[in-house]
This record gives structure tokens, C-alpha cells and sequence, in this order.
């Protein structure tokens, strides 16, 4: 059984991407702000690297958290991320 935690401590997101050379990004074409993901340097198409300070300035206008894993069920590091409104 795998545990997920929720945060929205920017240090922790930012440390969590960086511990597995992830970069803050948004969806190229997805509108004002953008959809924000987490850039981990595999191919996907219409990802647009941004700042931290822009990624967390959108995070915080949308009102989001970060649903996150720490260890895959095996206990290797996950990427597992997921950005879910805060308010649920």
C-alpha cells in the first residue's frame, strides 16, 4: 500500500520536483495560466517550461493543492502528482 499526502507548502512542491528533476511547466495552448504540470524531461509535447514563481503565482490564483507520493508500492521514489482544488 502506497501513501499520498497534500500540501500546498511551495518549498515542499518545489523540493519534491527537484529531488526528481522535475521543472515547474504549463500546458503550451491551454489558456490564460495555463495548466500546470510537473516537467520530469520525458517527451511530451506542448509543454512549456515557466518559473517557480509563476507556477506558484497560478497555483495560488486557482486555489489548488498538490496530492503527491513519496515511495512507489515497492519502495522506490515516485513522481506520482496530481494538482486538486484545495477547497475538497
Amino acid at each position: 500500500m502506497t501513501d499520498s499526502k497534500t500540501t500546498t507548502d511551495h518549498k515542499t512542491i518545489q523540493r519534491w520536483a527537484e529531488e526528481r528533476n522535475g521543472v515547474p511547466s504549463k500546458v503550451a495552448e491551454s489558456g490564460e495560466g495555463g495548466v500546470l504540470r510537473i516537467d520530469f524531461g520525458e517527451p511530451e509535447e506542448g509543454l512549456e517550461k515557466i518559473s517557480w514563481k509563476d507556477f506558484f503565482q497560478v497555483f495560488d490564483q486557482r486555489k489548488l493543492a498538490f496530492l503527491y507520493q513519496d515511495k512507489t508500492a515497492d519502495g522506490k521514489m515516485s513522481r506520482f502528482n496530481k494538482f486538486v482544488s484545495k477547497d475538497k
